[in-house]
């Protein structure tokens, strides 16, 4: 029984030619639109092509799997997500360092991500189709987030006291707080690290806020 069950753990051929198709899929194509995008010969993932003329399996190369998450700007963990029975329950959002989301051209005017810079990373479905990953550098926010944790923020999630949020100012910072409390003329903000002050803003001084809706913790 224990060799039939460490057996059923082993990576099979369907499960990574249905990871690439799922690939393709996020990325609107097809298999063969995939194979084009990444600069190798149209047929490469063919369904056609993946058994040979004797009857032998044909696995893809490392250099094609490679070049094909290159070419959707995919990890390799977003790919081993996509292979076997869960990975339909998985959504990939965009990426992007926290310490660099003040900087310019990262988010529209309603806060949603645009521009360049972004990765993207496979986490637990968001109802949001504008939810958006950020990952945390340093230790300012422990002992609720710490240096690595990702956490993805919601647009369109309502928003209520006690929420933890993420808030961008009109004069560009990037802040993690605590929604205390929220009138029509302010903000009142908690730190989610006890050394740290709390914060009140004008409402008019907020270009955005969105609440933070999962953490991988």
């Amino acid at each position: 029984m224990a060799r039939q069950s460490k057996a059923q753990r082993i990576l099979t051929h369907g499960q990574v030619w249905t990871a690439l198709d799922r690939l393709a899929e996020r990325a609107g194509m097809s298999p063969s639109g995939l194979a084009k995008r990444s600069g190798l010969d149209p047929t490469t993932f063919n369904k056609s092509k993946r058994i040979t003329a004797d009857g032998r399996e044909r696995w893809p190369s490392t250099e094609s799997v490679s070049k094909a998450l290159a070419a959707t700007n995919s990890s390799i963990d977003t790919f081993v997500q996509l292979i076997g029975d869960g990975a339909r329950s998985l959504q990939s959002v965009p990426l992007l360092g926290l310490a660099q989301a003040g900087g310019g051209g990262h988010f529209d005017e309603s806060g949603f991500p645009a521009g360049r810079g972004w990765d993207e990373v496979a986490l637990p479905q968001a109802s949001d189709e504008h939810a958006y990953a950020l990952e945390i550098s340093g230790d300012s926010m422990k002992p609720a987030y710490r240096d690595g944790d990702i956490i993805v923020v919601s647009p369109g999630t309502p928003i209520r006291r006690g929420d933890r949020v993420v808030l961008k100012t009109s004069d560009g910072e990037v802040m993690v707080k605590e929604l205390k409390r929220r009138t029509t003329r302010t903000l009142e903000l908690q730190s989610l690290n006890p050394a740290q002050a709390d914060r009140t803003l004008d409402a008019e001084d907020v270009a955005w806020i969105a609440r933070i809706v999962w953490a991988s913790q």
